[in-house]
């Protein structure tokens, strides 16, 4: 079971007492008058009387999965591969490196050992031959381990052998095959897109390795972005107890057909809470029948990397609504950057499709056909603008994975104040709207930060920790290219444009920023 992140809540207690108070929750008296109306659509005490006949009919094509793997283990824990190698380290007991949900068995002493681990979900049978459906990272080994065998278990107890058909990892889909000596019972995906906050759902697993278990509840939210970016960051929401080893498991409507596959939670404390996430059937079965068939999976690809519009963002530009997603920087000689796009830039709509939390600039691009001309609409500096774009194709998640920047840190960054970096430069000030000091960039200091020598700005020396600067992550060594787009090369021009934002009455400077071995990022940065 993967996890998204951890939170803790309050209980409303003003909001309870009117509750108890009137019988009926806030807003719910003028509904109260027609009573028809109601009755049509309140279900009847105790309705569903049972979800045991449902039940008895879907059981049977829920499996668990249990995967045997090879993991490599650290040498230099002594205790490793005995009853006190979690005590100290962790590497060779259960909680350790690819120790899995299951735990690890063996270890050892020996450089480059390896040692047996386990893991264990969730799946369901999708055809009478065999097929079924996971999570991705059910059967993948985590790390350098290596998945040695799958084993398959029904609700009679039979075991199978199964065989890796196929994997998505940007969609976090997988597909196995099992035989058997008669057809096996299957289920059948259903009808996501309709689904409704309040629906009726169950939820059939194998959550800590119990086996075939059971849990109901309704729709919580359709459609729910988790803020991970992805290009299929957009779940079915649902209270229906979710734990580990639940991953990979069917959630039902009442009609018996698949809406989602589980796939994560939203926990403090590693388990249910009553916040668990599915992959909608909608997403799901295009991609189930692509690798079933074995069709290469190809999605779009613009080459941007993106963020939220977020309050603070949104102030920063002047926009009257959170609408769209931000720009931070563009691939060269990717398809944004052909098509004109530049960081900084606002995207509002892709082909049509209005870009929102519910439907991400990510998730409209994957699913758009690489080669397909679509217009892109984006506000810049204030404006609105149409740009047409070819989508490209979108790389494997592990080349994407080569794109990360990995900062270093330099050892020596002695150019504050006094120093011989800068020692024309005595104890410059705190900008006080944005809680920074700041001193112009020389070629000295831009060898010392790692920068080109042709890298103009102001670098950071000082931050106010009680400032919004310092909460949203800036630090000493940054450099400030430029504020609300304009370039700024001294403490002045800096002062001048946080002077110019109050005066257009703006809560907050949209600063861009360069930080050793990273490409720029954009901060949008509140004024006290």
């Amino acid at each position: 079971m993967r996890y998204a992140y951890g939170v803790t809540s309050a209980l409303l207690l003003a909001g309870s007492a009117l509750t108890l108070a009137t019988g009926f929750p806030a807003g719910a008296q003028v509904a109260q008058n027609d009573r028809a109306a109601v009755e049509a659509v309140v279900p009847r005490a105790g309705a569903p009387a049972s979800f045991a006949d449902l039940t008895q009919l879907l059981q049977p094509a829920v499996v668990n999965i249990s995967t045997r793997q090879r993991v490599k283990v650290a040498t230099n824990n002594p205790f490793a591969g005995t009853p006190f190698g979690e005590l100290f380290g962790g590497q060779g007991g259960p909680g350790g490196p690819g120790g899995g949900q299951g735990g690890g068995q063996g270890g050892g002493q020996g450089g480059g050992q390896t040692r047996e681990a386990q893991s264990l979900g969730s799946g369901f049978i999708v055809s009478a031959d065999g097929y079924i459906v996971t999570n991705n990272h059910v059967i993948t080994a985590e790390g350098q381990g290596e998945v040695e065998s799958i084993t398959v278990t029904t609700t009679d107890g039979t075991d199978y052998v199964a065989k890796l058909v196929g994997k998505d990892a940007a969609s976090d889909l997988a597909v196995l095959k099992i035989t058997g000596p008669k057809p096996f019972p299957f289920v059948k995906f259903g009808d996501s897109e309709h689904a409704r906050v309040g629906d009726w759902v169950i939820a059939i697993g194998n959550p800590y390795g119990l086996g075939g278990t059971v849990t109901q509840g309704i729709i919580s939210a359709v459609y729910r972005n988790t803020g991970s970016g992805s290009a299929y960051d957009r779940y079915l929401q649902t209270d229906a107890s979710i734990n580990r080893g639940n991953s990979g498991g069917p959630m039902f409507d009442m009609r018996g057909n698949v809406i989602g596959i589980n796939n994560a939670i939203f926990s403090p404390t590693g388990g249910s809470v009553g916040i668990g996430f599915a992959i909608p059937a909608e997403t799901a079965a295009p991609i189930v029948e692509k690798l079933i068939k074995g069709v290469a999976i190809e999605r779009g690809y613009l080459g941007v990397r993106i963020m939220p519009l977020s309050d603070d963002l949104a102030a920063s530009l002047g926009l009257a609504k959170r609408r769209g997603e931000f720009v931070q920087s563009v691939e060269p000689s990717a398809g944004a950057a052909k098509a004109g796009m530049l960081a900084g830039d606002v995207v509002i709509s892709v082909d049509g499709k209005d870009v929102t939390p519910e439907q991400s600039l990510s998730y409209i691009v994957a699913n758009t056909a690489p080669g397909k001309r679509v217009p892109i609409a984006i506000i810049r500096d204030g404006k609105h603008l149409t740009l047409n774009a070819v989508v490209g194709k979108r790389p494997s998640e592990e080349e994407l994975a080569k794109q990360t920047f990995d900062p270093e840190q330099g050892q020596d960054d002695d150019f504050g104040p006094g120093s011989k970096a800068s020692p024309h430069h005595a104890g410059p000030s705190i900008q006080q709207a944005l809680g920074v000091a700041v001193i112009p960039v020389t070629p000295q200091i831009a060898r010392q930060l790692g920068v080109g020598e042709d890298v103009h700005g102001v670098v950071i020396t000082e931050v106010d920790d009680s400032s919004d600067a310092a909460a949203k992550g800036l630090q000493r060594g940054d450099i400030i290219l430029s504020a609300a787009y304009k370039a700024v090369t001294t403490s002045a021009e800096l002062d001048a444009v946080v002077k110019q934002a109050k005066a257009e009455k703006r809560e907050a400077v949209l600063l861009r920023i360069q930080r050793r071995g990273q490409p720029p990022f954009y901060y949008p940065i509140r004024l006290r």
